[in-house]
């Protein structure tokens, strides 16, 4: 009787697993990248604001710029190749006003600015004000709508 029962056990228990995985992935994904961000380094917390500063803070540069959109994914993933349709869409749309910028975190290059940011799942979207700071994060495809919709309440028209 439990050689019937228990496989059937653990598929349902492996079931509900992977449901309660789908319904908490954002509270999850919050929740890891929260703790990636409170475990780097002081030095890698100060490079990482010196570079985001002298990079996209456009106050400072004085270019026109008002959003920085980081795509930060792999050549490799399919959600990343589907966002590079998205990205020239974004670059054709806003070209003075959104810096579009793509970060392949298979590049030795690309894991500390990951690590500052807390990035445990790719393609993961952010957007940094004028001024470097992070005002939204997205992580999966983002369609170009959502995007654009999103651009438009930080101020971009």
């Amino acid at each position: 009787m439990i050689k019937k029962i228990m496989p059937w056990t653990v598929f349902a228990a492996l079931f509900l697993f992977i449901i309660f995985g789908f319904a908490f992935k954002g509270k999850m994904n919050s929740y890891l990248s929260g703790q990636m961000k409170n475990n780097i380094t002081p030095e890698l917390n100060m490079l990482g604001n010196a570079y985001i500063d002298s990079a996209f803070n456009y106050t400072k540069s004085g270019l026109a710029y008002k959003i920085t959109f980081l795509e930060i994914g792999a050549k490799g993933c399919s959600a990343c190749k589907r966002m590079e349709a998205v990205m020239d869409d974004i670059s054709n749309k806003f070209p003075d006003k959104v810096n579009v910028v793509f970060f392949n975190i298979l590049k030795p290059e690309s894991q500390n600015l990951m690590k500052y940011f807390g990035v445990t799942a790719i393609p993961t979207q952010i957007f940094l004000n004028n001024e470097g700071k992070e005002i939204f994060r997205h992580t999966g495809f983002f369609s170009t709508n959502e995007v654009t919709k999103n651009l438009i309440i930080y101020g971009v028209k």
